[in-house]
C-alpha cells in the first residue's frame, strides 16, 4: 500500500493473538474496498485482487464478522466510526491485538500495538 493508502486507513488489518494466529479484520477490508470505491484511497488494482494478494504475503487470515461480534458492538455506541467499532469488538471478543494508529482505540479494553507516528 502507498504512504497515501496507509494514512486514509487509521486502524490497521492485522491483530493477532501471541503465538497464534495472524488476522485481517474483515471490517477493514469493507473499509478499504468502500474508499477506494471512492477514490479516496488508491490501491495498485481491484481490492479484489489487492487484498487477498496482501494477506498471502503477509500469511492472514480473515476474521469474519459473527453474530457475537456484531452484538458486542452495542457497547461501544460512543465511538463515531462503525467500522472501527466493529474492529474494537471483534479484538475484545476474540482477545486479539490490534495494530492501528487510533488514539480512540486506546479508550477500550483491547491491547493496541502502536502503528502511527
Amino acid at each position: 500500500m502507498s504512504i497515501q493508502s496507509r494514512s486514509s486507513i487509521r486502524s490497521a488489518a492485522i491483530s493477532w493473538k501471541t503465538g497464534a494466529r495472524k488476522s485481517i479484520f474483515q471490517p477493514t477490508a469493507w473499509e478499504i474496498s468502500i474508499k477506494a470505491g471512492l477514490g479516496k484511497l488508491h490501491l495498485p488494482g481491484p481490492p479484489a485482487q489487492v487484498i487477498p494478494a496482501f494477506m498471502a504475503k503477509q500469511g492472514l487470515r480473515p476474521l469474519p464478522v459473527t453474530h457475537l461480534h456484531a452484538v458486542k458492538v452495542y457497547d461501544l455506541l460512543h465511538h463515531n466510526d462503525p467500522f472501527d467499532r466493529l474492529i474494537i469488538a471483534q479484538a475484545i471478543s476474540e482477545e486479539m491485538a490490534v495494530l492501528s494508529a487510533d488514539i480512540d482505540f486506546r479508550k477500550y479494553p483491547v491491547k493496541v500495538l502502536w502503528c502511527g507516528r
